[in-house]
Order: structure tokens, then C-alpha cells, then sequence
């Protein structure tokens, strides 16, 4: 006990509120203060994604021009996924489809998938010695289809500026599921800019398509703005299990970085976005491509969980 203060939140600690008005109206989010630099937040309301993230009062993370979207804005026809792409600092994208629109074994897929979408079944936090913890449930189950349920831990050290997501995706049904995720995480202005320097350790290099490849060779490289930019993407690959990106911004002296295991999550994107408010960096770790389902099938690279079974990932973010 501090004899200092009254409360412990005039150090650090979670906050539960509701948003008032617009497309977010309703929606519930924790605002976590760790005492140390980190404040964020996180969506109750979808996947229990992070909206926000800031450290030492400087914005980390993007936003699109959607701001706050509940879930029940949310269409699943085609593309439409983007019209509620709120982006934040992390957006799941999955379980039954990461990237683009398409048809599987007679299914439509959306964009990116639904659970991003999803709202929790039940969430809670408390503290556990020196980390401020969220727990979360969403279920991503239907009918006659997949019955799958996720299991989030989102650890805020207050000792520390890190951040630990664990996740655990537990098959409920009685049939062998595929299983897509994408920790799409999104870097933001003043974070992002023309002197951002990114690094990526990978050991292999490529471009999604031929726009991509035009300019393969400034893939680490921030630009300024650009009206009319058409987004390029990389994908990185790392042959000694040990994934790991970052981004620092030398104006602010502020460093982020990513860290994960490159065995589980096999796959890294990096997404580039240097269009006009539509400027982004996604720094994306996951198990499959944003390619669609159906051609990681014809690839032979879906995940699969057995009944009663789960897979479970870890991704630790560090900020200096």
C-alpha cells in the first residue's frame, strides 16, 4: 500500500466507458494507464482490439476517416468490410477469411472476415501483481458451420512499457476448422512519417504484385503524403523462428516494436498506405496471407484445429 495516495488510479489502472453519439454510440471501451508512458484502448464491443495507443501523450497508432463503427454497421458483402475499418492500433482480421473477397467450397467470403467485428461475450480485468490484465471472450460460431471461440489476454506491464496479446482459439464443434488471424496493427502519425525508420530483419522479401515489385527496393522506406497512392505490399519471412519488426521515430525519440514467434505465426505483411489521410503503416504478423481462403487452399497453407483442440499465439509489443 502507498501511503501517498488515496486511490491507486493516481498512478495507473482500467477505466470502463461508453462512447455518446455517431457510428460509435454505445460501443464499450477500457482506457488502460499504465503509469510509465502507455495509455490505450481497447474495444469491447470488437474483438477487443486495441483503438488507440499512445506513449508518453504521443498518438502511435491510425485511425481511419470511419472513426468509431459498432459492430452493428458492419456488411459483410464483398468489400464493404472497409466502411467499419476503424484500423486503431490492432484490428484481428479472420477466423474465416484474411484478405481479399472470395468464394470457398461454395461460401462467400468477406473482406478480412467478421471477428474484427464481433463484439465480446464477456469481458473483465484486474490486476495481477505488476501487469494490468484484460480478459476476453468472443465466439465466431453459427449454425450448421464453425464453431470456434477466442480467448484473449491483453497484459499491460506497470513496471515496464510493454504489452502482451495472448491469444487462444479453442475449436468447440465436432469437425476439423480452418483458421485464419492477422494481427493487423497499423501505425499512425507522429509515429509515421518521412523520417520513421522501419526495420524488418527478415531473411526473404516479396512483393504482393507487380506495383509492389516496381518499388521492392524502398520497401523500408517512409514518404511523405502522396495524393493518389495506390498501397503496396510486402511480405517478410524469417528462417529462425524469431519474428520481429519495428518502427522509430527519431523526432519524438520514440521506438515501437514487435515481437512474435515466426514458427506459429509463419507470415508477416507489411502494409504501406502513404496516401493523403489515408497514411498508414500495418505491421501485421499472422498465419496465412491476405490473399483469401481459397487460394491459401489451392496453396496447401490453410491452419486447421482439431476438435477440442486449440492454436495459440503470442505477440509482444515494446515501446522505448
Amino acid at each position: 500500500m502507498n501511503p501517498y495516495i488515496g486511490h491507486e488510479s493516481q498512478l495507473y489502472g482500467v477505466e470502463e466507458h461508453r462512447l455518446v453519439g455517431g457510428k460509435g454510440d454505445g460501443m464499450r471501451l477500457f482506457e488502460v494507464h499504465n503509469g510509465k508512458g502507455i495509455d490505450l484502448t481497447v474495444c469491447a464491443d470488437r474483438c477487443a482490439d486495441i483503438s488507440r495507443l499512445r506513449f508518453k501523450g504521443q498518438n502511435m497508432s491510425y485511425m481511419t476517416a470511419c472513426g468509431y463503427v459498432a459492430p452493428a454497421y458492419y456488411d459483410s458483402i464483398g468489400a464493404n468490410w472497409l466502411n467499419s475499418f476503424t484500423a486503431g492500433f490492432l484490428t484481428t482480421c479472420g477466423f474465416q477469411n484474411v484478405g481479399i473477397p472470395n468464394e470457398d467450397e461454395g461460401e462467400e467470403l468477406p473482406l478480412h472476415g467478421s471477428i474484427g467485428n464481433t463484439p465480446c461475450e464477456h469481458i473483465y480485468y484486474r490486476e495481477e501483481g505488476d501487469e494490468l490484465c484484460i480478459y476476453a471472450t468472443v465466439k465466431d460460431e453459427t449454425i450448421f458451420g464453425r464453431k470456434l471461440v477466442l480467448e484473449r489476454k491483453i497484459s499491460v506491464s506497470t513496471k515496464e512499457n510493454v504489452i502482451v496479446i495472448t491469444d487462444k482459439i479453442l475449436n468447440c464443434g465436432d469437425k476439423d476448422e480452418q483458421v485464419g488471424i492477422l494481427y493487423h496493427m497499423n501505425m499512425g502519425y507522429p509515429l509515421l512519417d518521412e523520417d520513421s525508420i522501419i526495420t524488418i530483419p527478415s531473411n526473404q522479401v516479396i512483393a504482393r504484385n507487380a506495383h509492389a515489385q516496381e518499388d521492392i527496393e524502398n520497401w523500408m522506406k517512409v514518404q511523405k503524403p502522396t495524393e493518389h497512392y495506390e498501397e503496396r505490399c510486402y511480405y517478410h519471412y524469417f528462417k529462425d523462428g524469431k519474428g520481429y519488426a519495428s518502427i522509430e521515430q527519431p523526432k519524438i525519440g520514440t521506438k515501437l516494436e514487435i515481437t512474435y514467434d515466426a514458427k506459429e505465426l509463419d507470415h508477416f505483411v507489411q502494409w504501406k498506405m502513404m496516401g493523403v489521410r489515408d497514411y498508414v503503416m500495418g505491421l501485421e504478423c499472422g498465419n496465412t496471407l491476405p490473399e483469401g481462403r481459397a487460394e491459401m487452399r489451392k496453396r496447401g497453407q490453410l491452419k486447421f484445429v482439431k476438435p477440442g483442440e486449440s492454436l495459440n499465439y503470442k505477440v509482444t509489443i515494446r515501446l522505448s
